[in-house]
């Protein structure tokens, strides 16, 4: 049975800004749509998708433990937490907006930071094990990090509800600006990542830097 050429067969590059095939052929390496650079692959993938989730990680522990907004009731202030108001939610009453936090700052990031670690060490390796799976891995990844910043959101929504009462304030607290960048690292992790190096064996991908270094060295 004849296998069907590849995007590499036929020296066709898929633009990363609009989603356009383009012809590698001629110089200079640009998107004929929309102007962009053209790389076969992402350059560097794996070293900078571990350096977006390592920085991510230490992001996440200040995110966790510094308070993320202070809350006046008549007089009275106190911090809170990430946990401490989910715990403050639950106990409220109102189990939907806990429930949204609890999944959207630790959930959401904890099911990240294990699912690119897997997909980084199984690539690292050259696993053969569970491609398919992997790759439905990575694009539920990417998936979930557009629901990433649901907290932020959840907290300026607190933010504005306690505004209206007359004898309430709340003012934001460092946590949350860390719980912003958590959501930017993890996010350009994601996006680092090359899904088709879950396909490469080692072979080919030393023949995709052989590729590279000669067009650099150009």
């Amino acid at each position: 049975m004849k296998t069907p050429p590849t995007a590499s067969d036929l020296n066709l590059c898929l633009c990363h800004t609009c989603g356009l095939a383009c012809d590698m052929t001629h110089e200079p390496h640009e998107c004929e749509r929309c102007g962009a650079p053209l790389h076969r692959r992402k350059s560097n993938s794996l070293t900078r998708t571990w350096a977006f989730l390592f920085t991510s990680l230490v992001f996440y522990i200040p995110a966790n433990l510094l308070p993320v907004m202070n809350t006046q009731m008549v007089g009275n202030g106190a911090d809170s937490t990430i946990m401490s108001g989910v715990l403050e939610f639950w106990e409220a009453g109102a189990w939907d907006i806990a429930l949204i936090i609890f999944i959207a700052s630790i959930a959401v990031p904890g099911i990240k930071f294990v699912a690119l670690t897997l997909l980084l060490v199984t690539v690292q390796r050259d696993s053969l094990w569970a491609r398919k799976e992997r790759s439905t891995m990575y694009r539920f990844v990417e998936l979930i990090g557009y629901w990433s910043m649901l907290d932020v959101i959840v907290v300026a929504l607190v933010a504005s509800l306690v505004k209206f009462q007359a004898l309430a304030d709340i003012e934001p607290r460092p946590g949350i600006l860390f719980f912003g960048l958590v959501v930017v690292f993890t996010m350009l992790s994601a996006m680092s990542f090359d899904p088709r190096l879950i396909w490469d064996t080692q072979g080919e991908r030393s023949h995709f830097e052989e590729v590279k270094d000669e067009a650099t060295s150009h």
